[in-house]
């Protein structure tokens, strides 16, 4: 009993780190788009600091902890400060899946160079080893499970951004004014259905998996 419970809050003690570096970067990756196409909005609410809790959703980090997909406070944006109010909203969306990526991707380099070294290599692997590569994998694989989420083209994740971008003008207002009665049904079906969400997103999430460890362990391969 005690085993199991011990079992069941070491990788949540992991998740926890995860969760706030992930949820972070990827706020301000919003708020630094915003700001580089002319809106100051998330810059004026303080809301370009690395500081997790300026960004934490309670509900967000809960569900990123114990279901790998989650959500942070949305950045505050406002469209009309950008040129093209419709296209800037979409880039606005697609930095924070984007930089979720890229985190990821990154994570996959110290991830392939442990293993290389213990399973190749024979090199010990050590308690301090052991709790750097954990932490890298989860880390890698929270950030393409997040990306993958926040791109479902529905309202509120960024990928309904995404979408609202390429929709012609006549049908992108018309959506927009049901933008959150439709993202309160997502959630309230999601949450019905959530083993069903995260079978899918680990089908569409393995081929990603598998690239950027290929791609990593190719690099590191090199330095052997």
């Amino acid at each position: 009993m005690l085993q199991n419970l011990i079992d069941s809050i070491i990788p949540m003690l992991y998740m926890i780190p995860v969760m706030l570096i992930s949820l972070t970067l990827h706020e301000c990756a919003h708020g630094l788009m915003a700001l580089k196409l002319g809106d100051t909005t998330a810059k004026d609410a303080g809301r370009l600091s690395l500081n997790p809790l300026k960004h934490l959703d309670p509900m967000g980090a809960i569900m990123m902890v114990i279901a790998r997909v989650g959500w942070a406070k949305p950045v505050p944006v406002n469209p009309m400060n950008f040129k093209d109010p419709k296209n800037g909203m979409a880039l606005v969306g697609l930095a924070g899946p984007v930089t979720n990526l890229l985190i990821a991707f990154g994570a996959s380099f110290p991830v392939a160079l442990i293993e290389q070294a213990v399973y190749l290599h024979g090199i010990k692997f050590t308690i301090l080893l052991e709790i750097i590569y954990v932490f890298c994998y989860l880390l890698f694989q929270a950030n393409i499970f997040l990306a993958l989420f926040n791109l479902i083209p529905i309202p509120p994740f960024d990928g309904s951004r995404i979408l609202f971008g390429i929709l012609p003008d006549r049908y992108y207002f018309s959506v927009m004014k049901y933008e959150r009665i439709v993202g309160m049904a997502f959630l309230m079906i999601f949450f019905i259905f959530r083993s069903q969400f995260a079978t899918a997103l680990d089908f569409i999430a393995s081929p990603i998996t598998k690239s950027f460890l290929y791609v990593a362990n190719w690099f590191v391969g090199l330095f052997y």
